[in-house]
């Protein structure tokens, strides 16, 4: 979930001279702005403190009219001459509600969640675009590493103008391993995750997931043009940026199609999803509130239905800071075409892409998204809640074993290791300490431990900004140490170039296996980084792994 602009260092060059100069008019000359040639069109960007860029081009079909709620279709040849000096339009953003609960909590917590979900703008149905950042002077033969960037926000907003790509680009001069960023834009909500039997016969479920897909056939398609290397190519994105990336290795069987050869994953990884058809509820509803439930076709009635009803229809949705929180309209769910069963599943068949990738967690992942449902106040009320949420098929015993293994001493919950602080409610790091588990530490642990010894694999866990009150090391709290850039940027960038996030200096990386499950810690203060034992909460996380393979969300 983006929300960090880094700063780039603007330097004033002040000139002198003591030379009293004639009444002439002095010459200037222009540089003139960067292009490239992509079929027979010419593509014109903007150049800006080392770095040339090329923003808003379309890479697919714009999906609206009679392709709304349709798979992505490849962009047509390009033709004639384009400006690629802005980022396109965002993708159709939910309206996210802010919860009186974070406004009790105080101004910082407010401007926190402000900032990672606060939706871009301007947006539009007609919004597949892609960006590419490089190097300035490279010659298109160059063949630099590239890195594809998936932005988060809850597969309910966000966009790929949240963050400046930029920062990557002239870090990697820097320490002399030059890369290419590229970004895109995907669907949205309803627009890119419906999910319900009409859309399982159509077969348009994980539409979103899609357009990443069909961004990565255009970077192979295209990249070379811009100087990179279409065969080195490293998927990376955080939330729920990390978890499509990671769902991408799931896909197809999990067969890469030659489209990538690593993965870089910030607190996210295949999610504990079931079947499209556990969507249907929120597909109802839609259709209720847009005025279609009338009709035989719904799918065919919602492509037809107004932008504006759609949105709102849409907007009557719960957003992950709603009562539901984590149990989401919008999860990506096995569709039985692009996803061929629930993730957890797929693991265990191990239909994993066989390349190396990086995964961690923040420490306090769920803290951000427990603020909803803070009116659980209770033991009773938290049995309630789990019982209608997550575990309506399960007995009272199996809920009960949940809230033992995450029990309601304050001191036990997250934020983890701030004591009797951080209590906004008596249910609220509890609340806390489970959501976190369950949709972030226990998929990357899950996906660890059946990925033990099979590929390259190298796990982190960054405990900083730790004094956040309430939100501790909330998910997000990580991106001002990659787009700042900070310690955690130059270990992507080697990953990319050489697919080890290590270099010569520094504390080494040990990779990860269940043998030894070694992760790098980020910490406040002195030492910065440390390696640590990946076993807390064993017990339980694997409690709750285990019930969500039986029962997925």
């Amino acid at each position: 979930m983006p929300f960090i602009t880094p700063q780039v260092l603007q330097v004033s060059v002040l000139l002198f001279s003591s030379v009293v100069c004639t009444s002439a008019s002095p010459t200037t000359s222009v540089a003139s702005p960067p292009t490239v040639a992509l079929d027979n069109a010419t593509f014109i960007g903007v150049a800006s403190a080392g770095v040339n860029k090329f923003l808003g081009i379309p890479y697919a079909q714009p999906p609206i009219g009679g392709l709304r709620f349709q798979p992505t279709e490849p962009v047509s040849l390009y033709n004639g001459s384009y400006s690629a000096t802005e980022y396109g339009p965002s993708c159709i953003q939910q309206a996210v509600d802010i919860p009186q609960s974070m406004y009790d909590a105080g101004d910082n917590v407010v401007k926190e969640v402000e900032q990672v979900y606060t939706a871009a703008s301007p947006s539009s149905e007609d919004c597949l675009s892609i960006n590419v950042i490089t190097p300035s002077n490279i010659a298109p033969g160059s063949k630099l590493p590239v890195v594809v960037w998936f932005h988060g926000g809850s597969f309910q907003v966000g966009s790929s103008s949240a963050v400046d790509g930029s920062v990557i680009v002239q870090r990697s001069i820097v320490i002399d391993e030059p890369v290419i960023y590229v970004s895109m834009n995907y669907r949205l909500n309803a627009f890119g995750f419906l999910a319900s039997l009409e859309v399982l016969d159509a077969e348009v479920g994980n539409l979103g997931l899609r357009d990443q897909r069909e961004a990565l056939q255009w970077v192979q398609k295209y990249i070379g043009a811009f100087g990179g290397d279409a065969s080195k190519v490293t998927m990376w994105g955080q939330g729920a940026g990390a978890a499509s990336a990671s769902l991408q290795m799931l896909a197809n069987n999990g067969s890469t199609d030659g489209l990538f050869r690593g993965a870089f994953l910030e607190s996210g990884a295949p999610v504990p999803t079931g079947h499209v058809s556990h969507g249907q509820a929120f597909y109802d509803s839609i259709v209720l509130q847009a005025g279609c439930n009338s009709t035989t076709d719904t799918l065919a009635c919602l492509r037809d239905v107004p932008l504006d009803a759609l949105e709102s229809a849409i907007n009557c949705q719960p957003s992950i800071f709603g009562y539901p929180s984590i149990i989401s309209a919008w999860l990506p769910r096995a569709d039985d075409t692009f996803l061929m069963g629930p993730p957890q599943q797929l693991i265990q068949q191990d239909s994993v892409a066989t390349i190396p990738f990086v995964i961690g967690n923040t420490d306090d992942e769920g803290t951000i998204f427990s603020f909803g449902n803070s009116n659980i106040t209770t033991d009773d009320q938290l049995h309630a809640y789990l019982k209608t949420y997550w575990a309506s098929n399960a007995t009272d015993e199996t809920v009960t074993n949940m809230t033992t293994l995450y029990p309601g001493d304050v001191t036990q919950g997250s934020p983890f290791d701030t004591g009797s602080k951080n209590a906004l409610t008596p249910k609220y790091k509890q609340l806390a300490a489970l959501q976190g588990d369950a949709m972030f530490h226990g998929p990357r642990r899950w996906l660890l431990s059946y990925r033990s010894g099979k590929q390259n694999m190298w796990s982190y866990l960054s405990k900083r900004s730790k004094q956040t009150p309430y939100l501790g090391s909330y998910q997000g709290s990580d991106l001002p140490n990659m787009f700042g850039p900070g310690d955690m940027t130059d270990r992507l960038i080697r990953f990319v170039a050489n697919l080890d996030p290590n270099d010569i200096t520094g504390v080494q990386w040990p990779k990860y296996t269940t043998e030894s499950p070694n992760a790098l810690v980020f910490l406040d203060g002195e030492p910065s980084q440390d390696i640590e034992q990946d076993n807390f909460r064993e017990d339980a996380i694997s409690f709750l792994m285990t019930y969500f393979r039986q029962h997925p969300i």
